[in-house]
Parts: C-alpha cells; structure tokens; sequence
C-alpha cells in the first residue's frame, strides 16, 4: 500500500446475530487509531435492510467516512480494489450462512462474496464471523429486546469448517477477535 493510513474492508451481510457488538468494536477500533487506520464499510443489499432494523445504519454513516451500499457484484468496485492491494485485511462480519456457502462453493455473484474470493485468489486475509458458527441451538437477540432461538444446521457448519481451510480464511465466532485481527494486520 502507498498510504501511510492502513485499511480494513468490513463487510456487512444480512445477519443481525453479533450485529450491534461488532458495530460497537469496529467504531471504537476506528476511533482509537483513527490517524493510522481507516475503515471502509461495504454492505450488501440484505445487510441494508438488516442494519436499518437494527437501527444502525445512520450511525454507520456518523462513525465511518466511507460506507457503501451494493448495487450489484461490482458495484462498487470493491473486488477490484482489494486486488489492486488498496486494502490490508478484509473482514465479513456478521457473515450469514448463505454468504459463507457461496464463498465455499467459489460463487461470486455479490459484492462481498465476489471481493471475498478475489481476496483470497490475491492473497489478502479474509476474516469472516459466521453467525451460524457451531452446529446446535443459539439464542440472539432481535432489535426489539426479545429473544429468539435458532437452529443451527449441520450444512451450515460443514461450509464454515471449509471455509477455515482455504488460504489466507479464517473464522472466528465472537466479535472481540476483531481486536486481535487490528493488531495483527492494521494497528501496529
């Protein structure tokens, strides 16, 4: 990279599971190495929705400077960029099951599945917080305070367990390893 400011891409899905604990890591992450480090947000057309319910996404606009919303796998030209090296790390995060199975099955056909393979295929560090990461029953919470249970699925944790054997990926499952990723990676 030519700046001296590193850069994180973090994707958004449509998975509210960890949505307001990641958002509340990533503004302070950005608020305390704001002179060395910038975050761009690139969320997807049913992270859009998500993060409107969750009540987040005026906030996204005030904490971050660049935040974009896909208008189709291109648009913007975010897997571009990553190959060009304008980035250091790429993370997805929260990431739905959907999002991690076409990444798994090499399907490109959004704008963070398509800059997550291109990542990889270039050979940036793709971090990726599955919400469906451990098979069995999970309790979230919705926007509204209440509760609500899910069942995780076998099928979505085999492409999880794929996902965290191909190059240069790896999962996590709680949002506070974002922490340990910025040091790592862009705030050094």
């Amino acid at each position: 990279m030519t700046d001296a400011k590193k850069r994180i891409a973090w994707g958004i899905t449509g998975a509210g599971e960890k949505l307001t604990e990641t958002f509340a890591i990533m503004k302070d992450i950005q608020e305390k190495y704001k002179d060395d480090l910038e975050i761009r947000v690139y969320v997807s057309k049913s992270g859009d929705q998500v993060v409107k319910y969750y009540g987040i996404f005026r906030k996204l606009e005030q904490y971050f400077e660049n935040a974009w919303v896909e208008i189709n796998a291109n648009s913007p030209f975010l897997a571009g960029q990553i190959q060009l090296g304008k980035y250091d790390v790429v993370i997805i995060a929260p990431c739905t099951s959907n999002t991690v199975a076409k990444i798994s099955l090499r399907i490109a056909d959004t704008l963070l599945t398509n800059a997550a393979i291109m990542g990889q295929k270039a050979g940036i560090p793709l971090y990726i917080m599955p919400s469906d990461f451990k098979e069995g029953t999970i309790v979230t919470k919705l926007p509204n305070g209440k509760d609500l249970e899910l069942n995780i699925t076998r099928e979505d944790v085999e492409h999880v367990e794929k996902l965290a054997k191909m190059n240069n990926t790896y999962v996590f499952e709680h949002p506070e390893y974002i922490y340990q990723i910025c040091e790592e990676h862009a705030c050094k």
